[in-house]
């Protein structure tokens, strides 16, 4: 249950690059927007809020003698996965939206290559929420109605992102790279170390690099 646990970092952390920061790097450049501050702004953001709501469980929990660091673990692996899937919505949202309003090189069988290369990575990353899940004693059913429960975001996000274009894509960057800091602060904070809590860690180190393989090849391979 540990390298399952590696792994999903090693999930996170090659999502955190290829599927957020990457196209952030990218959307910020076509747009004319500053790169460094607009991506450095977002990713710090990201993981100063799960760090601010980190301290605020902290001093919940001590006022209500309520420690529990398996709930506090899967509530923030939960919401980082979710944020992470609300821009990558609106990138799908924006790249159908965008076909209405004919801006240059917008194509539909690009939004559909789009959509899909994005569904199939929410596979890995559907698991990097369940599998910890599992891992922390949650059921099968729980632990894969958490998974799909923050992929939820996303059609809806899509939506919002199709209606509001042009007003959505400057944001694009911002909110990509806010999603990125979160989950790497989740996994730093919570993932690796847990993962490491056992004698075999350099098994679960080579987990990890696993799991980075995979949605890495993923995300190249799609697009």
């Amino acid at each position: 249950m540990d390298a399952l646990l590696g792994f999903s970092a090693g999930v996170m952390i090659a999502a955190s690059f290829w599927s957020l920061l990457s196209p952030a790097i990218s959307m910020a450049e076509s747009l004319n927007i500053n790169i460094y501050l607009s991506v450095f702004l977002g990713f710090f953001s990201g993981g100063l809020l799960l760090f601010i709501g980190d301290k605020i469980y902290s001093i919940f929990s001590r006022k209500t003698s309520i420690s529990n660091n398996k709930v506090k673990r899967s509530i923030m692996l939960i919401f980082s996965i979710t944020l992470h899937n609300i821009p990558e919505g609106m990138v799908v949202g924006v790249a159908f939206g965008s076909l209405i309003y004919g801006i240059n090189g917008a194509t539909l069988a690009s939004a559909i290559t789009l959509a899909i290369g994005i569904g199939l990575q929410n596979f890995p990353e559907g698991s990097a929420v369940s599998l910890p899940l599992r891992r922390e004693g949650y059921s099968r059913w729980k632990s894969f109605f958490y998974g799909q429960l923050s992929g939820i975001v996303e059609p809806i996000a899509a939506v919002i992102g199709a209606i509001l274009v042009l007003r959505i894509q400057t944001l694009l960057p911002f909110l990509l790279s806010f999603a990125a800091g979160a989950m790497i602060y989740v996994v730093v904070e919570e993932l690796i170390p847990e993962s490491q809590s056992n004698k075999r860690k350099d098994l679960m180190a080579l987990f990890t690099l696993i799991g980075f393989s995979t949605m890495m090849m993923l995300d190249v391979l799609l697009g």
